[in-house]
């Protein structure tokens, strides 16, 4: 696919950022992974000349430069920023507290927008010559409300906002390109390792209805995704010359991204009646 390329991907331990990591490094590139415990990493075909291993906390502004300063340092540049970190928080949204929501919020999308804020900055003053690739690993869940992950849901669609806005602002001459990268269900620990339910003494009995860890199950048994393959999606994405705002992953994104933009149209149709007449009168 022509000259390698430095990626650094964030949440590197398992599911996607450990697929792409090892994806990368297996195709050429250079890897900056990081991880809660980066000493854990360990990848094929990895070696100091185009591996490094860093800890990063996104909830640290200091965390993300030292990364950063240390990919320069290792490699010179950065090509590709894979924001693939998070986790999930699942219950329903009168059980969550404004804490829960923070957390989840100041990981999924502050955290994005901590690094996406640096890698900018890199790919523009750094690089030699300027340019990059910032990939957001959102989710279908950034584009369709699912029950039991308001908070989640939230958290992604604020990173699709804020990718398309930044897109909007770049200097085309500046040569950065984003891509929001929207999974649909995938066979990974996301939905055990990196999702927290609700203690039973925070549940509502009014929505006992809603019993979180089914409506995770339910999702696991539809999960259709391979995380080596959709690794192999990103990975032809991020060599791609001119690459899309958004990308579904996998038949279930697709099929729900298609029923969707199918409802919008519909629905805008059914009501334009109300929604075209209120214009001042020309």
């Amino acid at each position: 696919m022509g000259q390698s390329k430095v990626f650094l991907i964030t949440g590197c331990s398992s599911g996607f950022g450990n697929a792409l990591a090892q994806k990368c490094l297996s195709s050429g590139d250079k890897v900056v992974a990081t991880s809660r415990n980066p000493d854990q990493l360990k990848f094929f075909d990895a070696t100091a000349q185009n591996f490094l291993a860093v800890n990063v906390d996104l909830s640290s502004l200091e965390s993300i430069q030292a990364a950063f300063d240390k990919t320069i340092a290792a490699f010179g540049r950065v090509d590709v920023v894979i924001n693939n970190a998070g986790f999930g928080l699942c219950g329903a949204f009168e059980e969550l507290t404004d804490e829960d929501i923070q957390s989840v919020m100041n990981i999924n999308f502050m955290g994005v927008i901590r690094v996406t804020r640096m890698a900018l900055q890199v790919m523009r003053e750094i690089n030699k010559p300027p340019g990059g690739l910032i990939q957001q690993i959102t989710s279908i869940a950034g584009q369709c409300g699912m029950p039991a992950m308001s908070a989640y849901c939230a958290s992604k669609w604020a990173v699709e906002g804020l990718t398309e806005s930044i897109a909007r602002e770049l200097d085309p001459q500046w040569n950065i390109h984003l891509t929001c990268i929207e999974p649909g269900g995938f066979r990974s620990e996301w939905a055990h390792k990196n999702m927290q339910y609700r203690h039973p003494d925070q549940l509502l009995p009014a929505y006992g209805h809603i019993v979180a860890e089914q409506v995770m199950s339910a999702m696991e048994k539809e999960q259709a995704g391979d995380c080596v393959k959709g690794a192999a999606a990103i990975y032809q994405l991020a060599y791609m010359h001119n690459p899309p705002l958004r990308c579904p992953l996998g038949s279930e994104a697709f099929g729900a991204m298609e029923s969707k933009l199918k409802g919008y149209n519909e629905s805008y149709r059914e009501f334009q009646n109300i929604a075209l007449p209120v214009d001042v009168e020309r």
